[in-house]
């Protein structure tokens, strides 16, 4: 019974390494597919669709097809989406680049401006599970983002040391970057953000 036991875990165990893999593939092809500059955000925005869908428990379904038909529905709102916060991450790191070799009173912006820069930083981690876990508008996206990001720290916290772990991990073993590295930082992220989205249905309950 334990032996059963032990195979099956390690079944499941395979069987995830096997689908991280194939998800990882794919986003990178679909992401190259779309030249890069048009296919990151729509293969980003599929890849989280598919980890979701699996951290579902829903294991049997098709991952080309749910993946490439995520890829075209969403592809031009992911894009639009991948804009908007590019500029503002542009915009953000040219006023910290340029407040940090400032001097005077506009100098004391440049702590400030860290601070909403790390907030950017950290709302950009609950985007994509935002995106597609509620059926919202871009900028309603973002929003939620923010607030969730605020009212959970925990899930920032474990969004944070798992990024860096994944991080670690892929600098460590720079061979695995073409085979997990996008699908295994979505797994950590999706993961962490469903703790944070049952918290605030507990919370919508309760009240």
């Amino acid at each position: 019974m334990q032996m059963n036991g032990a195979i099956g875990g390690f079944y499941r165990l395979c069987d995830w390494i096997m689908k991280l893999a194939y998800i990882n593939i794919l986003w990178i092809s679909f992401s190259l597919l779309g030249l890069i500059v048009f296919g990151l955000f729509p293969a980003t925005t599929a890849m989280f669709v598919i980890v979701r869908k699996i951290l579902m428990d829903k294991d049997e379904i098709p991952i080309l097809k749910t993946f490439w038909e995520s890829y075209k529905s969403e592809f031009f709102k992911s894009n639009l989406l991948g804009l908007i916060l590019t500029i503002t991450g542009y915009i953000l790191y040219i006023d910290i680049f340029f407040l940090r070799n400032t001097t005077g009173f506009i100098n004391l912006l440049y702590y400030p401006s860290l601070m909403l820069a790390l907030g950017f930083v950290l709302t950009l981690f609950y985007v994509f599970p935002t995106l597609v876990h509620f059926d919202l508008r871009i900028l309603q996206v973002i929003k939620c983002a923010f607030v969730i990001m605020l009212m959970n720290p925990l899930s920032t916290v474990l969004m944070v040391i798992g990024s860096f772990a994944v991080y670690l991990l892929m600098t460590t073993i720079p061979g695995l970057i073409p085979i997990f590295s996008g699908s295994i930082l979505s797994f950590v992220i999706m993961w962490a953000s469903f703790i944070a989205f049952s918290r605030i249905k507990k919370l919508q309950n309760a009240s």
